[in-house]
């Protein structure tokens, strides 16, 4: 593959994911958004919780989904061989209550709540939080370095050391 072409590839790579991050994040946040105001309105009329799922929780995913994919891109850069940071316990759990909350609120918000919408809502859920968790990596500039390291590594025979990276 020339020069360009990788370069192309690359580009292509990031136009790729910016578009999936396009469609994907503003669905699942206008989602959040109905479904929480939904589910919210299943409590007591005068209780102020009631406005806590589409006001608390849209934020709450971007925060620790983004926050996640930062920490992880950025070890991703570095590629220090260490320990991966989502195994750091306040990285999954993070995920781990966005996608508890986003599932629970979509099935809580309808009135017959059944298998398919909360396979609806898992659908929903993974695909959003996907997309927020990619965009540290999409905005880097070290996008290409990683993916040439990382092409280097896979086409190097197994057991063997792929080339330096510097």
């Amino acid at each position: 593959m020339g020069m360009d072409e990788r370069r192309g590839a690359l580009r292509a790579l990031r136009v790729l994911m910016w578009v999936v991050i396009a469609v994907e994040v503003p669905v699942y946040l206008v989602w959040l958004v109905q479904v929480g105001y939904e589910a919210g309105q299943q409590l007591p009329r005068g209780d102020v919780a009631r406005w806590a799922p589409p006001v608390l929780l849209p934020p709450a995913a971007v925060l620790f989904c983004v926050a996640a994919g930062w920490v992880w891109w950025g070890a991703v850069v570095a590629a220090t061989g260490a320990r991966s940071p989502l195994r750091e316990r306040w990285i999954p759990a993070s995920l781990v209550f966005v996608a508890v909350s986003s599932v629970f609120c979509g099935v809580v918000s309808v009135d017959d709540p059944s298998v398919s919408v909360g396979l609806l809502s898992a659908t929903v859920t993974a695909l959003g939080m996907t997309g927020l968790f990619f965009i540290p990596a999409a905005a880097s500039r070290q996008l290409p370095d990683v993916v040439r390291r990382r092409s280097r590594r896979t086409a190097a025979a197994p057991g063997e050391a792929g080339p330096d990276p510097q």
